[in-house]
C-alpha cells in the first residue's frame, strides 16, 4: 500500500507530465531533499519512472501533441478559469490537462501558451495548499469510474451531525446551484433498491468504493433535476411487470434489484401471478434467465418481445458452425 507521501508525489508528477526536480518535490510535499530518493524508488513499485537532465517524470504519461486549434485551447483556458472559481477543491488532471496544451501550444503561440500555463500554476498552487485535497480527488475518480463503468457506488457522506451509509448510482457529475448561491460539484443519482434520486456534494463524501453491480441510466433523466421532477422522469425506467411462478422463491432472485413491493397473487393450478415495477436494466433480464423455468413473463408484452428477442440472437450465436 502506497504511504501518504509517495501518493503526493504520484499526484504531483501527474500534475507535471514535463517531470520536476527533486528540489522542487521536497519543497511541495514537505520533506528534505535526500528522503526524496527514497519516495521515487518507493513509487517504482507501482509505476514506471524515467530521470532525465534531472528531472522526474512518468513514463506512460502520453507525449503525443494535442491537435487542438487556438481558439479550442482558449476556449479549455476559459472554461479551466471558470472551473477553478467555482470549485472548493482543485482538481489536478486539470493542471495536468492545461500543462499538456501549454506545452502544445508554446511553438506557434507562445503569448496563449503562458497565460495557460500561468493558470496551472495558480491553481497548482491552491492544492498544495489544501488540505484534503488528495481525499477529496481519490473519491471523485471513484466517483467518475463508477460512472463510466455504470457501476454502483457505496458511499459515506456527512449528513448534518452524522455519517450516512448508501449504495449508489451514480447518473451525472456537475456543478449544482445552492440555496446560498455556491456552486459545488455535486453527484446526482438513485439510492439502490428505492426510487428515489438525489443529488450529494462530493465535498461531504467522505469514502467511496465500487461495487461490481451494475445499473442503467434512464434515457429521459435530466441532470440535477430537484427530487419531485426527477422521480417524474423516473418511472419510464421502471417495467411495469407481471411474472408467473411456479415456485415463490422464484422472487429472491429480484432482491438486487430496484423494485416495488411485489404483489402476489395464488392461482387456482398452484403457481403464483406477481406484479411488480422493477428497474430495466441487464440485471434484471439476467434474474428472469436465472429464475429458469420458475418463472415466466406474462407482461407488458413489449417487454417480453424483447427478452424473446435478446434469447434468440443468444441462441442463434451459439448455433453458428464458427
Amino acid at each position: 500500500m502506497k504511504g501518504e507521501k509517495v501518493a503526493q508525489l504520484e499526484l504531483l508528477l501527474h500534475s507535471h507530465p514535463e517531470g520536476m526536480r527533486k528540489a522542487e518535490i521536497a519543497r511541495r510535499i514537505g520533506v528534505h531533499r535526500s528522503t526524496v530518493s527514497r519516495y521515487v524508488e518507493e513509487l517504482k513499485k507501482y509505476t514506471e519512472l524515467t530521470e532525465e537532465n534531472n528531472l522526474i517524470r512518468l513514463k506512460d504519461i502520453d507525449d503525443e501533441p494535442l491537435n487542438l486549434s487556438i481558439y479550442e485551447c482558449l476556449a479549455f483556458n476559459l472554461g479551466a478559469k471558470m472551473l477553478a472559481e467555482n470549485s472548493e477543491m482543485q482538481n489536478p488532471h486539470l493542471v495536468t490537462g492545461l500543462r499538456k496544451i501549454a506545452m502544445n501550444m508554446n511553438s506557434y503561440a507562445p503569448s496563449v501558451s503562458e497565460d495557460i500555463r500561468k493558470l496551472a500554476e495558480d491553481i497548482d498552487r491552491k492544492i498544495v495548499r489544501q488540505d484534503g485535497n488528495i481525499k477529496y480527488n481519490s473519491i471523485m475518480e471513484t466517483l467518475i469510474d463508477g460512472w463510466v463503468s455504470g457501476k454502483i457506488v457505496k458511499v459515506k457522506y456527512r449528513h448534518a451531525d452524522d455519517i450516512e451509509e448508501a449504495e449508489f448510482a451514480p447518473y451525472f457529475i456537475g456543478f449544482i446551484e445552492g440555496d446560498d448561491g455556491r456552486n459545488p460539484i455535486s453527484v446526482t443519482g438513485r439510492l439502490r433498491h428505492t426510487t428515489d434520486i438525489i443529488t450529494l456534494e462530493i465535498s461531504l463524501i467522505t469514502e467511496a468504493e465500487i461495487l461490481n453491480e451494475t445499473y442503467t441510466i434512464p434515457d429521459n433523466l435530466k441532470a440535477f433535476k430537484r427530487k419531485t421532477e426527477a422521480q417524474d422522469v423516473f418511472s419510464p425506467d421502471m417495467v411495469p411487470l407481471e411474472l408467473r411462478l411456479s415456485e415463490k422463491s422464484a422472487l429472491n432472485s429480484f432482491s438486487t434489484l430496484c423494485h416495488t413491493k411485489p404483489e402476489l397473487r395464488e392461482n387456482p393450478d398452484g403457481t403464483y401471478t406477481c406484479t411488480m415495477n422493477v428497474e430495466n436494466s441487464i440485471e434484471l433480464f439476467l434474474r428472469i434467465i436465472q429464475c429458469g423455468t420458475a418463472a415466466k413473463i406474462i407482461r407488458p408484452d413489449s417487454y417480453r418481445r424483447r427478452f424473446l428477442e435478446r434469447l434468440s440472437k443468444i441462441a442463434a450465436l451459439y448455433s453458428e458452425n464458427t
